[in-house]
């Protein structure tokens, strides 16, 4: 078995990255988004609306929904999970296991074509969401036990370029396939777009291989008796009273809930943003989420370098400062502006600068903040709980904001104050040894 701390062992982590994060860029970002709104768009009716379970919908509003319900079933249900796969060791059975449910999930929205596969789309969205985001908390907790606290601001950076590197891949020929389906002998766009949704499955869970290869399970040599559901359950009690006990921690999750609000509501929104408010072409929108991909590569290293020099919280408030600025430019953009697409070009690139840097510097430092425990899936379960109900609630108050006003700029606008928030709170967390 390969140490904490081996350069392979790290290698092989950072790999998951960049088999699990063409599933965040093709179909939570770019693809799919666009394809959504695009297909509800042609069988929407006068009133621009779509039947859903009975129920007229706002294509955008039925989305959110989706999305914050596959949420809140995460936020349900990680926590009891990791409370078991701490007390049994068994962190990289339920990585493969959410890992499966993702791709398979994944691949099965080849089939959501037209009004009637409508159900496709929404039960497979959700269930591929929660594959996804279940995974990523097994993940995670991961991080503490491959590197070593002074190695973790550069071995999370390196997840994130590697996810980035890999994701820019796959963009790149689903945007050739999209726009010149003819060189493939496909039949048109939408086919592509589909085709794409099958490729990004195998490509998880094939690329996914390759870190189960490496990474260790039960580290702890865990013994499990055959209650193990209920002492995965007290496993979870005994975490949650020991989180109170650590003022740093929950300080940071409540500075991370907010900006968390924000940042993955622009991130799930950004392409139908572009699509729908703006009315930029789907060529115009795949590119500038490429934008985001490769400025996000430089983005993460050059952050990671920068919490080296000023320290985790200091560089987690200048990203929060910049993430503020971009719901600002956002608010301000037109589709009647000229030249509008160049704007958007600008903001992805901003986005994509702090993208990265804030994702990956969230999760290395509350890795840092950790108490001396074993029980890393299940403090991670709470990092993640964190993240999973800020996204609810803020894909829900985008959604009724979109609803209420007929624009999706006010809703943008609206995030600006969650990372004003989370910015005053970052000032209360004092200095560790390793987080400064």
């Amino acid at each position: 078995m390969l140490q904490k701390g081996d350069k392979k062992l790290i290698n092989a982590w950072a790999f998951y990255d960049w088999a699990n994060s063409v599933y965040s860029l093709v179909i939570s970002t770019a693809v799919f988004p666009i394809y959504y709104s695009s297909l509800t768009e042609s069988f929407a009716n006068v009133e621009r609306e779509i039947t859903f379970l009975g129920t007229q919908w706002n294509p955008t509003t039925l989305y959110d929904y989706t999305l914050a319900f596959s949420f809140l079933i995460v936020a349900f249900i990680s926590p009891i999970l990791s409370g078991i796969a701490d007390y049994t060791g068994n962190k990289l059975k339920f990585l493969k296991a959410f890992c499966l449910l993702g791709s398979l999930s994944v691949m099965s929205l080849f089939f959501f074509k037209d009004e009637a596969s409508l159900w496709v789309g929404i039960v497979f969205t959700i269930l591929a969401s929660i594959g996804f985001w279940g995974s990523i908390v097994f993940y995670n907790a991961y991080l503490p036990e491959v590197a070593h606290p002074e190695q973790q601001d550069d071995v999370s950076a390196k997840g994130f370029i590697f996810g980035y590197s890999g994701s820019i891949l796959l963009l790149l020929l689903s945007l050739v396939m999209i726009n010149k389906p003819e060189l493939f002998g496909l039949p048109n766009a939408g086919f592509a777009s589909r085709l794409t949704f099958l490729i990004v499955g195998v490509w998880w869970f094939g690329f996914a291989q390759i870190t189960y290869a490496k990474l260790p399970n039960n580290v702890y040599n865990r013994k499990p008796k055959k209650d193990f559901i209920w002492k995965g359950l007290h496993e979870l009690k005994v975490v949650a009273k020991e989180l109170k006990q650590h003022p740093e921690l929950k300080l940071f999750l409540s500075s991370f809930f907010m900006y968390s609000v924000g940042v993955q509501t622009i991130i799930l929104m950004a392409g139908i943003f572009g699509s729908k408010e703006l009315g930029l072409p789907t060529l115009d929108l795949i590119a500038v989420i490429l934008v985001v991909q490769i400025v996000g590569i430089v983005g993460a290293f050059v952050f990671s370098r920068l919490s080296d020099k000023i320290g985790n919280i200091s560089t987690l408030k200048v990203t929060v400062l910049i993430w503020t600025i971009v719901c600002f430019i956002a608010f301000l953009l037109d589709k009647s502006q000229e030249n509008i697409n160049l704007y958007f070009y600008g903001l992805g690139a901003l986005i994509g600068l702090v993208m990265g840097a804030i994702q990956s510097l969230s999760r290395s430092t509350y890795s840092k903040l950790l108490p001396d425990t074993t029980d890393h899936a299940t403090y991670f379960s709470f990092y993640d709980v964190t993240e999973k109900i800020a996204i609810v609630f803020g894909m829900l108050i985008f959604g009724l904001l979109v609803s209420l006003t007929g624009s999706m700029q006010w809703s943008v606008l609206f995030l600006a104050v969650f990372f004003l928030i989370s910015f005053v709170l970052l000032f209360f967390i004092r200095k560790t040894k390793y987080v400064q």
